[in-house]
């Protein structure tokens, strides 16, 4: 039985690949892998937000807009969460608004306007009349950066929107725009120019003819870690017409410029406040005269912390003494401003950005932070969890080598998480994740020695190593002093907010950090090494352009530049690719020693080297994802070069013209196969990059920030809806052109695992926890159809010796109850039979041999939301080994090997696993039978009360008495046993081990007792029944048709 771990043909997958002949790009449709789909796994903790909105009088409907995650709402205040806008082009909500005249009318400013380094950017304006039922894009497309919506209360049509416009450049479709027909027309109503645009509106609850705007003239570089935090642009805005003229407000109390952003909110009785940055004079300031004269309300340091991020105050609408500043605490101050208090906040900080109050219950509120979104209904003594929304904003992701793989990656302000790809739970839940050490920004690397060691990088070179074992995580940072905030050119060691950190994929002790040079560290970081010169464009000795401003012409030669990618190859120890984020491409073949600048001809500067990725077959290869939106540039690049770097190739025709690129990766079974990952959204190219098209399928469009290629899975970090994978690339890996000429075409299927759908005893997580999904438990079994088919589809499992395992139809359907349950339809069990769609269809076979046709099913504990239970007994695992798939459509059928492996993780015996099989295939036959009996039972016993009207003698009426009394007590008593085995079927396959031998004993027992009854009813056919039939013939009465049933029997591969 040694075939039970070890057979494999090897030949099947190398024929496939050889079958799957490069496809020219342009004639790949998506049907033919429109079948897969993404799978979210968490985590279910909440992302930036920066828009939150409410329904007046309704403590249920709250709304929040996630910088990359879309638009979301909850009727249950806060309980669970669900996405509106998955079906949009863009996912970053930088303002959020409902029309207080009629709540089913949203608008949604896309792209966030706290524009810090890892901002995403909108598209526009959207509007929904539905309440988020339906979206359509109403305008403003190249306004990139929304700061705030304020819609008329008094007519939904009437809008005005405060548009930053680009970060990263001038442009005019910036300031504040007026629509008075809900957005089908828009009037540019205050504009100061190309390099300011507006940031926040309020209007006076009391006339909202009288409203106030705060221009901010703010321009991000590609080197700086914050934006300026003034401009000469920026201003306060009055206007008394509802937004159709503007009048500057200065002086008066207001602080001399250049001033910073500005936020605003209006109270009852005019009372405005505005919350100013200033070189001089920040704080925050009242007005009680509608904006006449002004006066410092209250001068706490905390409120103007980092302004440019925050800067937001919110008055109750009932009380205009009690003001809310949002900031990495949520202040509260109940005396007019003069002092606050912190009325939500923890150590660390949750960073948050905008408030939004019930106006009609001011004790109701929903919040806005980097750690998502949350509700309260008392005042803010308590509120509702973040741990609900998957709207986590990952910079990278990488996998470990367990089984089931971990998933790791770095949150935005959140910390670190390692997912698990499976759960043994049936689905991914808060008890599969945890942190793993290091911050919020850094790259992750588990050892490739040790799976429970985890390195992992922190903003601005922080590194620290995390042992799963004691929880610690030790600080082994390459100069461990703190620069945050210190300009980059005075560092030891120049750093990113994420900063490379990879393994070398050859020598597995070798760990790389990125700085301006290349860090080694071959200890798990007690000593750190250079191996590289400064690899960004630094000049050594300072020169005339050391003065003055700082340029994109001048920076990377004052120091500026760090490397941003380092990508080692697979082939070769020693041989890395190093990028930097002004532009440069290095490689070495040695370790360090030598190293030659290949950067592609023609690459401006501050074109950031994303990610780099090293060909899997070729050493030569290697391919580079450059993304220039930090000069505002929003096209895709990507580079290739066969040749060492001598010469590249741009590979990025068929990605959208703004889908700038973040990532790239190699497939590393099959040539040619990339995926890349955008700002946007997926990509796949069947030729080596030459032409692209999407693999987005179900994925809601957001940032991919980077991808991995676990196994035959694809995972993706997205910047704003947590973790997605794509279970099992074979169709990817084999589509060609012979796949899709061919009529129908069965692809090789991956070998499968041997595992339980869930292991769970306990009760069930009801369906509002937060939970991920399980990939397919079983085979994965993937087939092409050009046409649908007239007739059937079927998928049959044979064994090794031909004999048919399980045999599944596209006609199957569930079994309904017998009987009522006693819970939920949603938790009936569900099945997906084979399907007949034109295109690639995907079935899943569970590895187990078909239920017993037992007399009554009953449901297994182990149920999994939204995707029900099982009804038990099932059928016993099949055993590790070679099985058939044989697909056969219309007259014809197709074949393809099919490998089952153990789960890794078991350490049993073949001959335990063949014991615990003929155990569980003699329980089958022994339902089977009993099954049977009881239905030769129950027939004799319809045909018996069938005779009740007839005359007949009283010594047949006796006869038939006795008869109808047996087979009640044969039923009883083989029933009863055939529940025993049913348990027992469950007992035995309750994991892989050998069975025991108090099973063995208890079947031994129960098949006796259907034995019994099977040679006492035997009996009755062969020697009773007959005299009686003669009896009933005489008197002219029906005889009884009663036979022996013939049980199916299952045999196993010996």
């Amino acid at each position: 039985m040694n075939q039970i771990r070890s057979a494999f043909l090897f030949g099947s997958l190398a024929g496939a690949l050889a079958a799957a002949a490069p496809a020219r790009a342009q004639t790949i449709p998506s049907s033919a892998y429109g079948a897969l789909r993404w799978r979210l796994i968490g985590p279910h903790r909440g992302g930036r937000v920066l828009a939150v909105a409410g329904i007046p009088g309704d403590p249920a409907t709250f709304y929040f807009g996630a910088v990359d995650g879309g638009v979301w709402r909850t009727r249950n205040a806060g309980v669970t969460w669900d996405p509106l806008f998955d079906d949009q082009p863009i996912a970053s909500i930088g303002a959020l608004a409902l029309a207080p005249s009629d709540p089913n009318v949203i608008y949604v400013g896309t792209g966030e306007a706290a524009i810090r380094s890892d901002i995403t950017y909108g598209a526009g304006v959207y509007k929904s009349n539905d309440g988020g039922a339906h979206w359509r894009a109403v305008g403003l497309a190249d306004t990139r950066h929304i700061g705030k919506l304020l819609v008329d209360p008094r007519n939904a049509d009437v809008v005005l929107v405060a548009a930053l416009g680009h970060a990263y450049g001038p442009n005019p479709e910036r300031g504040v725009f007026r629509s008075t027909d809900g957005g089908r027309s828009w009037t540019k109503v205050l504009y100061k120019d190309p390099d300011t645009g507006a940031i926040d509106l309020a209007a006076d609850p009391a006339d909202p003819q009288v409203v106030y705007a705060a221009l901010y003239q703010a321009r991000r570089t590609p080197w700086e870690q914050y934006p300026p935090d003034e401009g000469p642009g920026s201003g306060l805005y009055k206007s008394t017409d509802g937004g159709v003229t503007w009048t500057p407000l200065t002086g008066h109390g207001l602080p001399a410029g250049p001033l910073g952003r500005i936020g605003l909110a209006v109270g009852r009785g005019g009372r405005v406040y505005a919350l100013i940055g200033a070189k001089t004079g920040a704080g925050l300031y009242r007005s009680d005269d509608g904006g006449a004269t002004w006066r410092v309300a209250g001068s706490d340091a905390r409120l103007t912390n980092r302004n440019w991020y925050f800067c937001r105050v919110t008055v109750d609408p009932q009380n205009p003494e009690v003001v809310y500043v949002p900031n990495v605490a949520l202040l509260k101050s109940s005396d007019g401003g003069k002092t606050f208090g912190v009325l939500k906040g923890q150590p660390g900080g949750d960073d948050y950005h905008e408030l939004w109050i019930d106006p009609t219950s001011p004790t109701r509120m929903v919040v806005g932070s980097d750690q998502g979104t949350a509700i309260t209904l008392d005042n803010g003594r308590t509120w509702s969890s973040w741990y609900n929304q998957p709207t986590a904003q990952f910079y990278h992701v990488v996998t470990d080598d367990a089984f089931p793989y971990r998933v790791y990656g770095a949150q935005q302000d959140a910390g670190t998480a390692g997912v698990a790809s499976r759960s043994d739970f049936g689905e991914i839940t808060f008890r599969d994740w945890a942190p793993v050490g290091a911050g919020e920004s850094g790259y992750l690397a588990p050892d490739p020695l040790d799976p429970d060691i985890v390195y992992g990088g922190d903003t601005y070179g922080g590194v620290h190593r995390f042992d799963r074992r004691t929880g610690q995580s030790h600080d082994i940072s390459p100069w461990p002093v703190s620069t945050f905030g210190q300009p980059l050119p005075g560092w030891k060691y120049r750093f990113t907010w994420t900063s490379p950190l990879v393994f070398d994929r050859v020598d597995r002790h070798t760990l790389y950090l990125g700085a301006q040079v290349v860090l080694r560290t071959r200890d798990g970081g007690l000593h750190w090494e250079s191996i590289s010169p400064d690899l960004t464009g630094a000049v050594a000795r300072p020169t005339a352009t050391d003065t003055g401003p700082l340029t994109v012409a001048n920076a990377a030669a004052r120091g500026y530049g760090v490397v941003y990618a380092i990508a080692p190859s697979p082939r070769a120890a020693g041989l890395l690719w190093v990028g930097s984020d002004d532009g440069m491409i290095h490689r070495t073949t040695d370790g360090g020693r030598h190293w030659q600048n290949v950067t592609p001809q023609g690459l401006p500067s501050w074109s950031t080297i994303s990610l780099l990725e090293a060909s899997p077959f070729d050493t030569a290869g290697a391919y580079a994802a450059v993304d220039r939106h930090r000069v505002d540039d929003f096209a895709p690049y990507i580079y290739r070069t066969r040749d060492g770097g001598a010469h590249w190739t741009r590979a990025d025709e068929g990605i959208a013209p703004q889908a700038y690129v973040q990532v790239v990766r190699a497939d590393p079974e099959r040539p040619r196969l990339l995926y890349a990952g955008t700002e946007t959204g997926v990509y796949v190219s069947f030729d080596d990059g030459d032409h692209w098209q999407s693999l987005q399928l179900n994925l809601p469009v957001a940032s991919v920030r980077d991808l991995a290629v676990h196994g035959r899975d694809l995972i993706a970090a997205t910047h704003g809806r947590s973790f997605w994978v794509l279970d099992d690339l074979t169709p990817l890996r084999q589509l060609g052109d012979s796949a899709l000429r061919a009529p129908v075409h069965l692809f090789a299927p991956a070998p499968a695992v041997r595992l339980r759908r869930s292991v769970s005893n306990d009760t069930p997580l009801p369906p509002e926890e937060p939970h991920g999904s399980n990939p397919p438990a079983g085979a994965v079994i993937d087939y092409l159809l050009r046409a649908a088919p007239p007739g059937l589809v079927t998928v049959e499992i044979r064994d090794a010796r031909g004999g048919v395992v399980r045999r599944f139809s596209s006609e199957d359907r569930a079994t309904p109850p017998t009987q009522p349950v006693q819970f939920a339809d949603d938790w009936l069990p569900r099945l997906d039979p084979p399907t007949r769609n034109v295109g690639l269809n995907r079935f899943v076979w569970d590895l187990r041999y078909p239920p017993p046709p037992a007399g009554r099913y009953s449901y297994s504990i182990a149920a999994i939301a939204g995707q029900g239970t099982v009804a038990e007994p099932q059928g016993p695992l099949v055993l590790p080994g070679v099985y058939e798939v044989r697909l056969g459509v219309g007259e014809q059928t197709y074949t393809r090997p099919l490998r089952v492996d153990l789960d890794p993780r078991v350490h049993v015996t073949d001959s335990a696993l063949v014991a615990q099989l003929r155990l569980g295939l003699d329980i089958w036959n022994a339902i089977a039978e009993q099954h049977a009996l009881a239905g030769s039972l129950g027939s004799a016993r319809d045909q018996i009360r069938a005779l009740a009207d007839r005359s007949l003698d009283r010594a047949t009426r006796t006869s038939l008495t006795v008869l109808e009394q047996l087979a009640d007590s044969l039923a009883r008593a083989s029933g009863g046993a055939g529940e025993e085995l049913a348990g027992l079927e469950t007992v035995v396959e309750s994991a892989d081990r050998e069975p025991t031998q108090q099973a063995r004993a208890v079947f031994a027992a129960q098949r006796e007792r259907v034995a019994v009854a099977l040679r006492r009813w035997q009996q009755v056919l062969t020697t009773e029944l007959p005299a009686l039939n003669t009896r009933l013939g005489g008197q002219r009465a029906p005889t009884l048709q009663l036979r022996e049933e013939v049980p199916e029997r299952k045999t196993g591969p010996w």
